[in-house]
């Protein structure tokens, strides 16, 4: 790795038909994006110069290398992960639109895997289209899950401080149920902490459960796992954290009790990102916790009705952008302060 301070930010280009590769470029020709990173683009000179083209970017200058011997600090780099001209069709979900997003997936993933980018920031891709005998994942979540170990967490920010995980991600409503065991919503509760002290720096965060049911069960009237399985973990769990529920989901939200907390962990997909996007739509983060890696995402997916229009928000990637630098600071300040404690010892009373 280069011996500048900067960090170097694997980017990845996306479904090349969505609108990945325009909010990326709107973001990365900002010129203090340069000077908070190093970032680099898997994609291909052919690819970003034509989306260049037709967004009208023409001042959009970029260093092209096939290695990291050519990487330039002071300027985007595109990483040339192909030779080839791609066929193009903005806003059409197509196999091609697949392919290159998970070459461009593939060859940032291993550069993560050799120490030569710090962090990564996917753009969005097609989940149907990408789907092959080398990616048969749900999503992002679960291949870097794949990729890297461990039962990833999926965190979802936001700028004003809502900060919301999920017990099951990219699962199918009616096997949802099944999985929440009381020892499936502890270790996520467990990982939600974790993260939260190392990954953003609170030191005592303070933790919402929501319930699987309507109103949280009523007791058992609705539903039994909010009694039998999600109030069990919660007791255990505030035996030495701050953790606090179950609350039904929609007074949680419609009273905006949600301010009242550090994170939130709701029990399904839909049940934390809808009201998570009502809030922060354009302006999210997606992170992946719960891994040795650092990656995140912008809260959107390829959103083909807006591909080529010039019109998609690059909020969500730049702040996408930040987190991963952050995130990956605040990691190594907490291994800092958290290596080589000093020893207990009693003091000796003197007569």
């Amino acid at each position: 790795m280069t011996t500048d301070d900067k960090l170097i930010i694997g980017i990845t280009q996306g479904d090349v038909n969505g609108i990945g590769l325009e909010v990326i470029l709107k973001t990365l020709i900002e010129p203090a994006m340069s000077e908070i990173c190093t970032p680099v683009l898997f994609s291909s000179q052919k690819t970003v110069s034509y989306y260049r083209k037709v967004l009208g970017l023409e001042e959009f200058n970029f260093n092209p290398m096939r290695d990291f011997t050519q990487l330039n600090t002071r300027k985007p780099n595109v990483m040339v992960c192909y030779e080839e001209e791609v066929n193009i069709e903005m806003g059409k979900a197509s196999d091609v639109g697949g392919k290159y997003a998970h070459i461009s997936l593939d060859k940032a993933t291993q550069a993560l895997q050799n120490g030569d980018i710090h962090a990564i920031v996917t753009g969005p891709i097609n989940k149907q289209t990408i789907q092959s005998a080398q990616f048969h994942y749900p999503g992002h979540t679960e291949y870097f899950g794949a990729k890297f170990g461990g039962d990833p967490l999926m965190l979802l920010c936001s700028s004003g401080g809502l900060r919301l995980a999920v017990v099951t991600g990219h699962l199918p409503l009616r096997e949802v149920a099944d999985r929440i065991t009381t020892d499936k919503v502890l270790q996520k509760i467990e990982q939600l902490h974790f993260t939260l002290v190392s990954d953003f720096g609170i030191r005592k965060p303070k933790i919402a459960v929501l319930g699987l049911n309507p109103h949280a069960g009523d007791n058992g009237t609705i539903g039994t796992e909010d009694r039998d399985s999600i109030l069990p973990a919660i007791k255990k769990a505030a035996e030495t954290k701050l953790v606090l529920g179950p609350y039904s989901a929609d007074g949680f939200f419609g009273s905006n009790t949600h301010q009242q907390f550090d994170a939130v962990l709701a029990m399904y997909h839909d049940q934390g990102l809808i009201p998570f996007k009502t809030l922060a739509f354009n302006t999210g983060v997606n992170y992946t916790a719960g891994l040795p890696i650092v990656r995140t995402s912008p809260d959107h997916g390829t959103a083909f009705d807006m591909a080529g229009k010039g019109i998609a928000n690059e909020q969500s990637f730049k702040n996408a952008i930040y987190m991963a630098i952050d995130v990956y600071r605040n990691r190594q300040l907490h291994g800092q302060i958290s290596a080589n404690p000093l020893a207990f010892s009693h003091i000796k009373k003197e007569r």
